[in-house]
């Protein structure tokens, strides 16, 4: 009781990998060397291993919103006209940046919680052929939910846009076939699944978007994607990268290799399932049950109880930061977050943590409600146990 670790269980930042963090003590090394070369080379072979992609990767010192501005500044042009999926507070982001360079952007809205689907993506590209891009949300992570990518690229991919992918959240919690289904820009951040701190953004570029940026006329300085190419293929990046942080995600890449990127997936995508069930079994209401993904799960707050206490709540009691709602969904929603380096045991002690501070607050459950549930997807997804021998 008088000892409380900090735990962060947002979706962003999400919990450090320990060597991860060991190896950015390393960071006294000058970034123009070949030793730094090696380990940088290294880091963009391995994005492309685990990302899944034969397409150029490109890296930056930035947060992942840096990737989705340079994915508009260094492939459209002013007035080109593009389709804008907007669900979330992310979606607004993308529809806040095209806007910023003059793009004519057609909004496809969906409320808080919903999704907006494949169909309204086709139509809309079949009612303005003339449409050069169309961005979305991989994993809208101020909601829970989870948008078709497949489908919606398969659309684009019969016409002369380009699909480009906010996959911040996505990578390492649901399936993203880059090359395959024909995503032509995937942007990812290093303090999601990747288990790094912020300060890192890399991106993906099919052949089909560097062409669509032969004609791109919008001013770009520091992201410049040609300038970077041209550098990641000597070894290094354009300009002082932050080395810390790349020591760090050379470090987790290797971890993500050992466990292999499809096997991240399942590990959210079961806390995800277990937290569905635990919630559900407290007679909780989740907020996105339609399309909800793995990278979070939005709940709603009991009626009546305003979401901040249970975030105040989790805070003061446990030291644990949970995620409020984002927008219009402040007070309503809390969010808890299942990407990198979460396990079932940080699970279980966070339902627990909830049955506490909902009976602390004048929702009553049986304790152990929910944390039986969860506890009941591990048993039957687990794999049996080898011995221990002394």
């Amino acid at each position: 009781m008088y000892i409380r670790k900090q735990r962060l269980l947002t979706p962003g930042p999400t919990p450090l990998y320990p060597p991860a963090l060991h190896a950015m003590m390393a960071a006294d090394i000058h970034h123009r060397t070949e030793e730094f070369r090696k380990i940088y080379r290294s880091c963009l072979a391995d994005l492309k291993e685990m990302m899944g992609t034969a397409h150029d990767v490109l890296m930056f010192a930035a947060s992942g919103t840096g990737a989705m501005d340079a994915s508009v500044s260094n492939l459209f042009s002013r007035g080109d006209k593009v389709v804008v999926c907007s669900a979330g507070k992310f979606g607004e982001r993308w529809v806040e940046i095209a806007k910023a360079y003059g793009l004519e952007g057609d909004v496809l809205t969906a409320p808080y919680g919903e999704v907006v689907t494949p169909e309204r993506v086709e139509a809309a590209l079949a009612a303005e052929p003339a449409t050069k891009g169309v961005f979305v949300q991989a994993s809208e992570t101020s909601t829970g939910a989870m948008h078709d990518v497949r489908a919606m690229a398969q659309a684009v991919a019969k016409t002369g846009a380009i699909f480009v992918v906010d996959a911040i959240t996505g990578f390492g919690t649901m399936p993203l076939d880059i090359d395959g289904w024909g995503i032509d820009v995937a942007i990812g951040g290093s303090q999601k699944a990747f288990m790094i701190p912020p300060g890192l953004a890399f991106m993906s570029v099919s052949p089909k978007a560097w062409k669509m940026g032969e004609t791109s006329t919008l001013p770009h300085y520091y992201f410049n994607l040609k300038k970077e190419k041209k550098s990641g293929d000597a070894g290094e990046s354009s300009w002082t990268p932050a080395t810390a942080m790349i020591l760090a995600l050379a470090e987790a890449l290797r971890y993500i290799k050992q466990i292999g990127m499809a096997n991240l997936i399942v590990n959210a995508q079961m806390l995800a399932q277990a937290t569905r069930a635990a919630v559900t079994a407290l007679g909780l209401q989740l907020f996105a049950p339609g399309s909800p993904g793995s990278s979070v799960t939005a709940v709603k707050a009991p009626q009546g109880m305003d979401s901040g206490v249970i975030v105040k709540e989790f805070r003061n009691r446990f030291g644990a930061i949970i995620a409020n709602g984002q927008g219009t969904m402040k007070g309503q929603i809390f969010r808890l977050a299942h990407l990198g380096y979460f396990d079932f045991a940080d699970l279980f002690a966070t339902i627990a943590g909830l049955e506490i501070i909902l009976n602390a607050n004048g929702y009553s459950v049986q304790y152990g409600t929910g944390v039986a549930a969860a506890q009941q997807v591990y048993a039957q997804a687990a794999v049996k146990p080898q011995p221990v021998t002394a």
